[in-house]
């Protein structure tokens, strides 16, 4: 109707990053129908050029680029990127996925993938980010209402709504979104020992994989984030409790 503003959708950015030209082809064939906007790319330089002009909201990276490091360029990214980060890689060995959560990845696909499962963990992964990327699509995902649930623990204040962590003297500090999604549950069952295949249900859901160890990887990342701004305390914050799980072990305030 004329007069009437009408708001259009940005698409999610997604960037494939892959030195297989057929990989690239067959993945953006699939994901630009589904509503996303796609950049094909061939090397990890690439990449980061993109991400000065015209930053991607989530990475695909293969780690096997000829002549490049891709836990390297995974690093990069994290270090001075907010962006998804879905590794998509013919490396299956179990120390390489663990790496690859350890550098920062939100998740981690062996090749060969099937599409639709490769789809379901994208937008899990983009579940975890912002709510204004998560909805940018409605094909890709329709975006959903976050709780405006604010915790204070010790000396750190989560805010659930705006997907932020900040402590008292160190300020904001920079979760991926699966660490933020674990906090987020160990918060709301504080005192409780959580076992990982509950902690792998509440924050992948049914895009949840076999490997659930990978609890562990981010159990010991969000440990160290903790303990950079809170060295004499946040050791037994999260404890491990052996054969059954975690324990969130400090007095935590809902409001």
């Amino acid at each position: 109707m004329p007069g009437m503003n009408v708001a259009i959708a940005t698409p999610v950015h997604i960037a494939i990053v892959d030195d297989e030209a057929d990989i690239r082809q067959l993945l953006g064939a699939y994901l630009v129908p589904q509503g996303f906007r796609v950049t094909p790319l061939a090397t990890g330089r690439e990449l980061l050029a993109l991400m000065h002009r015209d930053a991607p909201q989530l990475v695909l990276l293969d780690l096997g680029l000829p002549g490049e490091d891709g836990f390297a360029i995974a690093r990069q990214l994290r270090e001075h990127w907010h962006c998804g980060l879905l590794i998509v890689t013919g490396r299956g060995d179990p120390i390489d996925k663990v790496v690859g959560l350890e550098v920062g990845a939100d998740d981690y696909v062996t090749k060969p993938f099937d599409l639709r499962e490769l789809l379901a963990r994208i937008k899990a992964v983009l579940r975890r980010l912002q709510p204004a990327q998560a909805g940018a699509s409605s094909k890709a995902q329709p975006e959903t209402t976050l709780p405006q649930e604010r915790y204070r623990f010790m000396d750190w204040q989560l805010d659930a709504g705006a997907r932020r962590l900040e402590h008292e003297r160190a300020g904001p500090v920079e979760l991926t979104g699966g660490e933020f999604d674990l906090l987020t549950v160990f918060l709301r069952h504080a005192g409780r020992v959580l076992s990982r295949e509950f902690l792998l249900e509440q924050t992948r859901g049914r895009e949840a994989g076999p490997y659930d160890r990978t609890i562990d990887v981010q159990v010991g990342r969000l440990r160290r984030k903790l303990q950079a701004c809170m060295p004499e305390q946040a050791a037994e914050l999260i404890r491990a409790v052996r054969g059954a799980g975690y324990q969130l072990v400090a007095l935590v305030e809902r409001q």
